[in-house]
């Protein structure tokens, strides 16, 4: 809902969301044929091309055209040399990672991005997250840890109310929760039953693998991921 100040308090109305613009409806459709596609832009081109032409993605102030326009200039695209020495087109990095990010929110929903990346455990050490337990100060721990209320209590009531003293004695320390690294390996199964049917079961795949790569790199970038694929043989997909 929108609000409007008025002299006698709120005036509410009715909310009316702005439209996506045609390069955003487009996009959207675009990330997930070239998921599909395994990359491949002029396969995916082609399969947006014919969805154009049977739901009228474009008009004639915004065609197919315009939008691959869009895409170089906002740095989706990059002119490549073919194998043949043919020129081309394919997408960057920038686009790998907004079809990650897409598959993240896909998948596992609306996640914040945090920089943090570690995984609490059950022992206590070094970490951002207290424990509620306390133990002496030792000599060479970590000034941040030491618990300044309980130490101030410590000192008074070990010298009493009038001079003011602190010793390391007085000193007490609140635990925290460890965090660790983690190393995830993700197996995907390429074999002959993922098309079986013509059911598609590797695209779903896909899309764990790159929801879970955005999700380990942005919110654990200490930890690891490799994949593995297997049919009738494995490898590791680096």
């Amino acid at each position: 809902m929108n609000k409007n100040v008025a002299k006698s308090g709120f005036v509410f109305t009715k909310h009316t969301p702005k439209d996506q613009s045609p390069f955003d409806k487009l996009f959207d459709v675009f990330q997930e044929l070239i998921t599909h596609t395994s990359g491949d832009f002029d396969e995916a081109m082609d399969w947006l091309k014919q969805i154009d032409e049977e739901y009228n993605l474009t008009t004639k102030d915004y065609t197919l055209d315009d939008f691959v326009e869009d895409l170089k200039k906002k740095g989706y695209l990059r002119e490549e040399i073919k194998m043949d020495g043919s020129s081309g087109l394919s997408i960057t990095e920038k686009t790998e990672r907004a079809i990650r990010k897409r598959a993240l929110e896909q998948i596992f929903g609306k996640l914040r991005k945090s920089g943090a990346g570690n995984h609490r455990t059950k022992q206590t050490g070094r970490g951002d997250e207290q424990a509620g337990e306390f133990r002496d100060y030792r000599f060479g721990g970590s000034l941040e840890q030491i618990s300044m209320t309980e130490s101030f209590k410590n000192a008074q009531i070990n010298h009493g109310m009038g001079d003011f003293t602190l010793s390391e004695n007085d000193l007490v320390v609140e635990e925290t929760m460890y965090k660790t690294q983690m190393s995830t390996v993700l197996m995907i199964d390429i074999s002959h039953s993922m098309i079986l049917y013509g059911e598609d079961r590797i695209t779903p795949a896909k899309k764990v693998a790159m929801a879970l790569s955005e999700f380990i790199t942005t919110r654990y970038p200490k930890d690891t991921l490799d994949i593995l694929v297997f049919g009738n043989d494995a490898w590791s997909n680096i």
